[in-house]
């Protein structure tokens, strides 16, 4: 595990892009697990800077999305298909049949969580797994339970996490209760896995996560496990680390 904290946020997204970037320009067909969220906006906004000014190219690139409403459209104002389109997809030369997201509108979820665990083993392995963090520990929408789900499933969401969520919609009964989301098995394939966290209402549960007890109970906490896991923490949310 290998920690970081920078003292801006400038810094983290720049550091955080320039470990995608530098993965696709070595591997121009790599395989990207990818979130959403407010987090990564900033390291979306220097990928986007960086193939501006010709470094990178994403012609090759696969992604795959972590999760996605149930019952949202991808056209939807607050999909995260959406979401894609507008903080990166539209941006660079990525080629829309490599790009990858659960269909929240599909009329049999479960079907849906087959065909994209059927998509996800046909890439073989995820090279780097983009991941931030819930503030009760979810990685995706994997919530906090006595067990954990390996595979692509339909997940019902705590009411903390759609209220952390309202924000982006008109109020919480807006919020879906359901999400589409990759399972923690999954997640912990992927070779590189990067963990991104921002703010003082995280310090407490990433400290946690990253040095307490492995249990379900915190989803993230199975990420000690991994073999190749990156952090990146903003000031306020890695002061416990000091």
């Amino acid at each position: 595990m290998n920690i970081l904290t920078f003292p801006t946020d400038a810094e983290l997204n720049e550091a955080g892009a320039g470990i995608i970037t530098g993965l696709v320009q070595t591997k121009p067909n790599a395989v990207l697990g990818l979130a959403t969220g407010s987090t990564p906006i900033g390291i979306y906004r220097e990928i986007i800077r960086t193939f501006r000014k010709g470094m990178v190219s994403y012609k090759q690139v696969t992604t795959f999305n972590l999760d996605e409403y149930v019952g949202l459209e991808p056209s939807h104002p607050q999909s995260y298909a959406n979401y894609m389109r507008e903080h990166l997809f539209d941006h660079i030369d990525a080629s829309p049949d490599r790009l990858h997201i659960p269909n929240g509108a599909a009329a049999d979820p479960a079907a849906e969580c087959a065909r994209y665990d059927a998509l996800l083993d046909g890439c073989g392995q995820i090279d780097l797994q983009l991941l931030g963090l819930g503030h009760n520990g979810h990685i995706g929408f994997n919530e906090p339970d006595h067990s954990l789900v390996r595979g692509t499933h339909v997940v019902a969401l705590r009411e903390q996490t759609r209220e952390a969520n309202a924000r982006f919609f008109d109020s919480i009964d807006g919020v879906p209760t359901h999400a589409i989301t990759m399972g923690v098995g999954t997640i912990l394939k992927a070779k590189t896995i990067l963990l991104v966290v921002k703010g003082a209402d995280k310090a407490e549960i990433v400290h946690r996560a990253l040095t307490g007890e492995i249990t379900t109970e915190i989803p993230a906490s199975l990420l000690q496990t991994h073999p190749h896991l990156v952090v990146l923490l903003d000031a306020e949310a890695g002061r416990l680390f000091r």
